[in-house]
């Protein structure tokens, strides 16, 4: 049976609590759609806190029923180094009996040796942008703000954090990137393209779901802002832009998540502006993108923009940076702009609040996608790379043992790379 057609069995660890908030959803969706598309699925979690398929094979590492190891008493470090030992000696013992295995940052040393080791292909999760990236980026525009950058925040510069990232990186087969935006930040750092694999993540359609009464206010536009308020995710930008824009005459300007200290007292003058709402953290936010026109997210640095995904499935319409293209194309379903140019950041919520037949065109076009952005779709896309990974795992085999290998195998095109976009 061919790579491309036996049942995949996959062995996924997850070194946090899987289904809590951010990437631990994310990696739950993951599951929830893996499993969907057919995969057979042993998890190895450090915990779990939601349901899963029946057909998913749990085995945590680091809790037993109720009972969960704490992070906070041993250390998030250690933590994740005795779910990697774990991993890896459950690796060892499932020799033959799994296909790949699928990893994690900052849990996976171990595993990604042992699964080497005993000849299984493994595939890395790189929800961001190369680390070094991040906290360069993020670094150089915090001077240039004037920000201090707390030293706890996930982009902050951690010698440890890096070190160990940077030998996941080298050791794992292929890297899974969300985005072009991602894969390039580490073709640029010299990593092969045959290295990176180019999947996506999803939404849930249950939830983010169009207002079957939309209509856009006549009274002004809406736009909101949905995510951890920091130097990263640009905030200051589309502040800066709204307030330049004669959209905030008349429209509103929602922010939903939490703030950064400095990062609150650094913007204090423009969100005491009275057309912006400061909403705080919000549990309601496919609510909250039907009754918007547009979702601003102008982001130094992402992995893949989960909000876009969801405000695509709404009929929400991403007014973002070039680091969000992919599923947001520039004039068919989103605007897009170069990562802190605010003169065109301005021009375009400008034109979403002067011209209404676009911001109905570009709506439309989401609308007209959303299938191809569900966790399921997801999850088929994954499973393929899977497929892609053992294959090309098996010929670089066959050139070892001196054997022909066949046609190199080619990463799919894709269309959401920034360099060439025409933003005029």
């Amino acid at each position: 049976m061919s790579q491309m057609t036996k049942r995949v069995r996959v062995l996924y660890s997850f070194p946090n609590r899987l289904g809590g908030e951010r990437i631990c959803y994310t990696a739950w969706q993951q599951v929830n759609g893996l499993a969907a598309a057919g995969a057979e699925v042993i998890l190895c979690a450090a915990s779990n806190c939601r349901p899963l398929p029946p057909t998913v094979s749990v085995w945590p590492t680091l809790s037993r029923g109720k009972l969960r190891i704490p992070f906070k008493l041993i250390g998030n470090g250690r933590a994740h180094a005795l779910h990697d030992q774990i991993v890896a000696q459950r690796v060892r013992n499932l020799a033959g009996k799994i296909d790949v295995v699928h990893t994690w940052p900052s849990g996976a040393l171990r595993t990604l040796k042992a699964a080497a080791h005993v000849g299984i292909p493994t595939v890395f999760e790189r929800c961001n942008s190369h680390t070094r990236y991040v906290y360069e980026t993020v670094r150089n525009e915090s001077e240039r703000l004037g920000v201090h950058l707390d030293p706890n925040d996930e982009a902050a510069y951690n010698e440890r954090t890096l070190r160990v990232e940077e030998e996941e990186f080298r050791l794992a087969d292929r890297l899974l990137c969300p985005s072009d935006f991602v894969a390039r930040t580490f073709l640029d750092r010299g990593f092969s393209q045959d290295s990176l694999a180019r999947h996506i993540y999803g939404f849930d359609e249950d939830k983010s779901f169009p207002a079957p009464d939309y209509q856009p206010n006549a009274g002004g536009l809406r736009m909101l802002f949905v995510g951890f308020c920091a130097v990263r995710k640009g905030l200051h930008f589309a502040l800066d832009a709204w307030l330049r824009s004669p959209a905030h005459r008349e429209g509103t300007f929602s922010i939903a998540g939490r703030f950064s200290p400095d990062y609150a007292r650094k913007l204090a003058p423009a969100l005491s502006h009275p057309s912006v709402r400061v909403l705080g953290h919000r549990s309601d936010v496919p609510d909250l993108m039907r009754s918007h026109d547009v979702l601003v997210l102008p982001s130094l640095e992402e992995g893949f923009p989960l909000v876009c995904a969801e405000a695509l499935g709404t009929g929400c319409v991403p007014v973002v940076s070039e680091v969000c293209a992919g599923i947001c194309r520039h004039m068919e379903n989103s605007l897009l702009h170069r990562v802190g140019d605010v003169d065109s950041l301005t021009r375009h919520i400008s034109l979403m609040h002067s011209d209404r037949a676009l911001l109905k065109k570009l709506r439309t076009a989401g609308l007209g996608i959303r299938d191809s952005l569900t966790w399921r779709a997801a999850g088929v896309r994954l499973l393929e790379v899977y497929r892609e990974t053992i294959e090309l795992y098996s010929a670089r085999s066959r050139v070892q043992h001196g054997k022909r290998p066949p046609a190199p195998l080619c990463l799919p095109a894709t269309a959401d790379t920034p360099r060439g976009i025409n933003f005029q």
